[in-house]
């Protein structure tokens, strides 16, 4: 009779010490405003240019695996100290007070315009896009930053992103979708007074999907995103946020009601009342509906009341006015 003890694995990942001269690279490193301004990818390209190219141009991803050694090289460094002063001002320069939008609009000055997107092309390390719709959205959340719009870009969280390709060594393209990796991205959990993670939940039949609320800081713009994937929930129902365009239909008109009604509902959660709700395409179009619901109950509305009570104040934007470019549902 033989025994066995287990073997308990532990996984350790020793990170190197920034320098304090190099401190600030953290506060860069974790604003995607970084990402459209050439002087702060410089900062980050010189660290270690061959890693930084391995890292899919990620800052936090580098600075955690570069070598001390070589930050102990940067941080005597004075032309990448005056380089890193440099990208400093220009980061504080940037979001001049009042704004483009407040100096032209001092009226609006209580605005706040919800921008709801199915994908958020921000940055080749964070592949929470596919493709054009994404990069506009993007955009869009860059270009508020700078006129100092009063924007706040909500969005689904995508535990693997969207399928990315590569050529293997006989030639043949595989696909291929790995797990986000939370820990190297600058997106921080939205929590609650009580320092617990702030959720909200989403009616299904039978059953309430949790969603967990996260937050990306795009220059001054915030992005708040949703992730169904918690233990609250069953494993099906954990995916609906797993793949940006994954699934079937099924998965898709779950992802729709997810960012419609649970972003609306996220924005409340948040303290967010919207003037305009600006939906691009139509993947947030049950928005509408969650803001009509909540209009009748906050206001003692009818149907018709809340619904041409609240028509101004939705936007709606489509880029692909085609029969393959719209979603349909059987009944």
């Amino acid at each position: 009779m033989f025994s066995f003890t287990p073997i308990r694995v532990r996984r350790f990942e020793s990170v190197p010490a920034l320098p304090e001269p190099l401190v600030p690279l953290l506060e860069i490193a974790n604003n995607l405003g970084w990402s459209w301004h050439h002087e702060s990818v410089d900062l980050f390209a010189r660290i270690d240019p061959k890693l930084w190219h391995a890292t899919k141009h990620n800052p936090l991803m580098l600075l955690r695996r570069c070598s001390q050694t070589r930050l102990e090289q940067l941080a005597t460094d004075e032309s990448y100290l005056f380089l890193l002063q440099t990208v400093q001002r220009h980061l504080t320069e940037h979001h001049p007070s009042p704004g483009w939008f407040e100096a032209r609009h001092p009226s609006a000055s209580d605005a706040t315009i919800a921008y709801f997107c199915a994908e958020f092309g921000l940055a080749e390390c964070f592949r929470n896009y596919s493709g054009g719709l994404g990069i506009l959205a993007g955009d869009h959340l860059k270009s508020s930053s700078g006129l100092g719009v009063p924007l706040t870009g909500v969005g689904l969280l995508y535990s693997r992103g969207y399928t990315q390709q590569e050529i293997d060594k006989s030639g043949f393209q595989q696909d291929y979708s790995p797990d986000l990796d939370l820990y190297n991205l600058p997106l921080r959990r939205i929590l609650a007074e009580d320092e617990s993670q702030l959720v909200v939940s989403v009616e299904f039949p039978g059953r309430e999907v949790k969603l967990a609320l996260w937050e990306l800081l795009v220059g001054r713009v915030r992005l708040i995103l949703l992730d169904a994937n918690l233990p609250e929930n069953s494993q099906e129902d954990r995916e609906i946020t797993s793949q940006l365009y994954g699934g079937n239909q099924v998965t898709r008109i779950k992802q729709e009601l997810v960012l419609g009604v649970g972003g609306r509902r996220a924005l409340a959660r948040v303290g967010i009342t919207p003037s305009v709700r600006h939906m691009n395409e139509g993947h947030a179009a049950f928005q509408a509906l969650e803001q009509i619901r909540m209009s009748i109950e906050a206001d003692g509305l009818s149907f018709q009341e809340a619904l041409v009570v609240n028509a101004a104040g939705n936007l709606f934007t489509t880029h692909t006015p085609v029969p393959a470019g719209i979603d349909r549902f059987p009944n």
